[in-house]
């Protein structure tokens, strides 16, 4: 049995174990695009890619809880469109070793974990997995420690472990689990006698009345052999349809690329309708590690610090007779005044203002957006590259400039378009442009001209950022008149 050797310090979101003979692995799910919480989280760049409740992303925080005595590297399974933001994240928070598995396409939670216990299973079957979403928040980490070991080890007696939860409110934004009888020889570990969906407010409250009843968390523990026993007892055209996807995977760069066909006819469905419903291993950790899903904006002020008047207010804030807000200003500066219980979010290209009872319905706003086909509903201003970012400053009639970040070192791929022209005007840095076979330094206060269709390559040789204003003129400005001749990260 695995036992707690060193709690971390409450801010420390790691938990130390010490195994005997024992591998842990955790598995973080990184495919959710958080659009109860736009304008901030977006699918280019989602929730859990942000910090959002201390410095380090949700990303950090979900994988720095994995690190210590007893675990392994993380298998990390997301969007191919993140992988690059992923990675320098887990290479920011110094997490090694990570295997990040890219989706080709999102197939919910019970294909992703079939793919990272088949791949783990390879070289151990009997590894114990921890699975957690990449975007949940938990403030209680002692008590984490202590709920991990003692599903551990209900998991390496053939169980397949959740953690539920004990409710602070009657709560109808999440799922309920049902806890039976404790079971013999698992310390804190009982039977899982049913799962409930998300209620209405009065069932909601009936449920928490009956103490039996917890919040469903989504984290999971098993051994790998045992979820892929129950996934072929159970959802065997899940487990079929990516066995043949991790056989047919590639590796690119530090990335495992599963078979995009294969992988695409797996059913969409999660791993509680595919196997928790349904398997008689079924367990759960009843603990209380103040956790939220951070589904929402008014979740997210439930968790943060306030002020003395119930005030969260982060950015460029100016608060007066506002009670029980959550401001956030990541743009211009945000003066808030005579509100209560209300949520105001500014970013450069967009703002949301709600009442925090609504805030659940921020989701339709984004539907609502999707449909009239705006840019704001998937995508920031801001856009992230392997190689920096860049943003759109000004965009007219046949023209648009930018302001595009290249960090030192790095290079964009060689390339060319067929409807517009470029000028590149340097105003940070220096520039190694190679230009129709030709290479150009360009310097602080200089600028190069790239015709129409002529083949071109950005790259930056120096030690600090370069920064460069670009004009693009043409009749058609779109990101996809691209076409690479040769990229050092491998984009299809």
């Amino acid at each position: 049995m695995l036992d707690v050797n060193s709690v971390p310090d409450q801010d420390e979101q790691a938990s130390t174990l010490v195994t005997a003979g024992v591998t842990v692995v955790p598995v973080i799910l990184s495919g959710g695009s958080g659009s109860r919480l736009w304008p901030v989280s977006r699918a280019s760049f989602p929730k859990q890619l942000w910090p959002l409740i201390s410095d380090k992303t949700m990303l950090q925080e979900t994988a720095l809880r994995g690190v210590g005595d007893g675990f392994a590297a993380p298998v990390i399974v997301c969007n191919q469109e993140h992988r690059f933001l992923i990675a320098e994240q887990l290479r920011e928070a110094g997490i090694e070793g990570a295997r990040i598995v890219l989706e080709p396409v999102g197939r919910n939670s019970a294909p992703a974990l079939a793919a990272a216990a088949l791949l783990v299973a390879e070289q151990t079957p009997n590894a114990v997995l921890w699975m957690m979403a990449a975007d949940s928040a938990i403030t209680r980490p002692a008590a984490l420690a202590e709920a991990v070991a003692n599903a551990v080890a209900a998991a390496r007696s053939g169980r397949i472990v959740t953690f539920g939860m004990k409710p602070t409110r009657p709560e109808t934004g999440y799922g309920y689990i049902e806890a039976g009888a404790p079971l013999d020889g698992l310390p804190g570990v009982r039977a899982l006698t049913a799962f409930i969906e998300k209620p209405d407010a009065e069932t909601a409250a009936r449920l928490v009345a009956t103490g039996t009843h917890l919040w469903n968390s989504g984290m999971y523990v098993f051994t790998a052999e045992t979820l892929l026993e129950e996934m072929q007892l159970h959802a065997p055209d899940v487990l079929a349809a990516v066995r043949r996807a991790v056989e047919g995977r590639e590796t690119d760069l530090d990335f495992v690329r599963l078979e995009p066909t294969a992988f695409a006819s797996a059913p969409d469905i999660s791993i509680d309708y595919a196997v928790a419903e349904h398997t008689s291993r079924a367990a759960v950790v009843p603990a209380d590690l103040g956790w939220s899903d951070v589904g929402s904006w008014d979740a997210l002020w439930e968790i943060s610090p306030k002020d003395d008047t119930g005030n969260v207010a982060i950015g460029d804030v100016f608060l007066e007779h506002t009670r029980n807000c959550y401001v956030r200003s990541d743009g211009i500066v945000t003066a808030v005044t005579g509100l209560n219980d209300a949520v105001v979010v500014v970013t450069e290209d967009a703002v949301l203002v709600t009442h925090r009872d609504r805030a659940q319905d921020v989701k339709k706003v984004v539907d609502r957006l999707r449909r009239a086909g705006r840019h704001e509903a998937v995508a920031h201003n801001r856009c992230y590259r392997p190689w920096g970012f860049y943003e759109s400053l000004i965009q007219g009639d046949r023209f648009q400039v930018k302001r595009i970040v290249v960090t030192p070192g790095d290079r964009l791929s060689l390339q060319k378009h067929y409807h517009r022209a470029e000028h590149w005007v340097v105003v940070a840095g220096v520039a190694l442009v190679t230009h129709d076979g030709q290479q150009t330094l360009v310097r602080e206060n200089e600028s190069i001209y790239l015709p129409l269709g002529s083949e071109h390559r950005l790259e930056n040789p120096g030690r600090i950022p370069l920064t460069l204003i670009e004009v693009q003129s043409g009749a058609y400005l779109g990101e996809d008149d691209i076409v690479r001749l040769d990229d050092p990260d491998n984009r299809n």
